[in-house]
């Protein structure tokens, strides 16, 4: 039988294509990526099975943080698992990294302005203290957008699951307030064989949000110290190559998924 966190991995992240954005993006040599609200630490595994990589893994939740130790097989000895939160940890001598990665819209769990500043700055002061790689370091978030980023509903689609299985992956916005910019989704699976439910996962995830603009998390990250911020929609580049930003608004559509780039340094300093 197939987990909330194995089903989640299979329908909802795509880490191969994280981590080669992220290196691309990057444009040097990165070494040590950062994942914050790293849940099972899938992107940082990935990311850890590239020669010399190593990785910190941060999240609060004991069960995410064991399912990364199990299925970390490895790459563990690469990987710092640390259960604490990443909203508040305090910089460490031992911090120093070349990208940090915020996915899955995690950073709506930072609901203040002040708070995600904050946030922002520390993971500035990270990037900073890095050495390894050149070119500056990277801090990479996503967010949603668009009409109907405040609109109740939701949408299932199916997913091939790691053998005879399928997986019906189900999103849901329960509840929403533009007036705050709050947000209220949910994830559910439904497992299928042979055209069969043989397990149903309701709600097995559930997000209360502040739903940050692009225009906000570019403010707060320049505020930040950052030197500069670059948006973009396409994350599939192939191994190697430097993803496009978004060079104009029609781009993004009507509704849209996009990755903000925020620049420690000027690329090339």
């Amino acid at each position: 039988m197939l987990d909330r966190y194995e089903c989640y991995e299979l329908c909802v992240q795509s880490a191969r294509h994280v981590d080669a954005f992220l290196r691309g993006v990057h444009g040097g040599r990165p070494v040590v990526l950062r994942e914050d609200f790293c849940g099972t630490g899938a992107v940082a595994r990935r990311w850890c099975r590239e020669p010399g990589s190593r990785a910190v893994c941060v999240d609060l939740d004991p069960d995410a943080l064991a399912r990364l130790r199990r299925d970390g097989a490895g790459v563990l000895d690469r990987i710092d698992a640390r259960r604490e939160d990443a909203i508040t940890a305090p910089v460490r001598k031992d911090d120093a990294c070349d990208a940090i990665f915020v996915g899955n819209f995690s950073i709506g769990y930072i609901r203040e302005r002040a708070a995600l500043i904050e946030y922002l700055r520390r993971s500035h002061e990270r990037l900073a203290m890095g050495g390894a790689g050149f070119g500056g370091g990277v801090f990479a978030c996503d967010t949603y957008g668009g009409a109907g980023a405040f609109r109740l509903g939701g949408f299932t689609r199916r997913h091939p699951g790691r053998g005879r299985e399928v997986i019906d992956y189900t999103w849901v916005h329960e509840e929403a307030d533009p007036r705050e910019a709050s947000v209220v989704n949910s994830i559910s699976f439904r497992v299928l064989i042979d055209g069969e439910v043989v397990q149903e996962l309701p709600r097995a995830f559930e997000y209360r949000w502040r739903l940050w603009s692009i225009a906000e998390l570019r403010e707060a990250m320049l505020e930040a110290g950052f030197a500069s911020v670059e948006v973009y929609k396409d994350i599939n580049v192939a191994p190697g190559h430097a993803p496009r930003p978004v060079g104009a608004a029609a781009e993004l559509g009507e509704d849209w998924i996009v990755m903000v780039v925020a620049r420690e340094g000027i690329r090339g300093s």
